[in-house]
């Protein structure tokens, strides 16, 4: 049985959807969590209703993510687990994407993460386990996703190359690329609800096993990845998507 007692854990973008899921699965299985959001409230709600430590940072910004890496060391000292989550997603063709909106995409997802496992890299133990979550967007082509697609494909070429220069210390990089799960990003895309379950449909139609993922489903990943039971297993990408990517062309 996995476990995870003992083990110090630090999960970005925590107060909702997967992040919010894996910190539950982590705490029920003895770790000990602290989470991060730029929301307060929504934060100090998930802290709460976790029972797990709780620290307000952006990750596109680079003096909160200093004084996050003050803050872990304060609280935890060190880390066994990393669980780089924070994300963003908007959708528009190539078109029609803004250099604002680019920015965002890109100072979250991909220069937010990525200075994120920097500026705590001190602060990993020996053994310790990185996980970045990505997307199996990161493949697909899928329409309106280009942005948000190169931020997560620039994250798995962060993953594979960190794998192999943190191997003397034994640190472990993996990549989770989720297909369509059910959470609250989908409720942010900006669109109305009557679109939004066109599109709903139309995707679970696409999944072979005919439903989408569920945030737990994604958590118990994470959790495999984080443990001693993964510890032969760096610089991976698991695709958990229901076999969306083995048949991108089913109607």
């Amino acid at each position: 049985m996995i476990s995870l007692k003992g083990k110090k854990a630090l999960i970005t973008g925590g107060n909702s959807g997967i992040g919010f899921a894996t910190a539950q699965k982590f705490k029920a299985l003895g770790a000990e969590v602290v989470i991060t959001g730029r929301d307060k409230e929504a934060l100090n709600k998930a802290s709460s209703e976790l029972g797990v430590q709780a620290i307000l940072a952006d990750q596109a910004k680079m003096d909160d993510l200093n004084q996050l890496a003050v803050q872990i060391e304060e609280q935890l000292g060190k880390l066994d687990i990393l669980f780089i989550n924070a994300g963003i997603t908007v959708f528009a063709p190539v078109g029609k994407m803004d250099e604002a909106t680019f920015d965002n995409m890109m100072n979250i997802n991909f220069k937010g993460a990525f200075f994120t496992l920097q500026k705590l890299l001190p602060l990993l133990n020996d053994g310790a386990s990185v996980i970045n979550l990505s997307s199996i967007n990161a493949y697909t082509g899928m329409p309106n996703t280009a942005v948000y697609a190169a931020s997560k494909a620039a994250m798995n070429a962060v993953t594979r190359t960190a794998a192999t220069e943190l191997a003397p210390r034994k640190i472990r990089v993996n990549s989770v690329n989720p297909g369509p799960v059910n959470t609250p990003i989908f409720g942010k895309l900006g669109m109305s609800q009557e679109v939004l379950s066109e599109l709903s449909a139309t995707m679970q139609n696409r999944i072979p096993l005919k439903r989408f993922g569920e945030a737990e489903d994604i958590a118990k990943l994470v959790a495999f990845l984080a443990s001693d039971e993964a510890s032969f297993i760096t610089g991976s990408e698991y695709n958990i998507d229901g076999g969306t990517n083995i048949n991108p062309i089913l109607p």
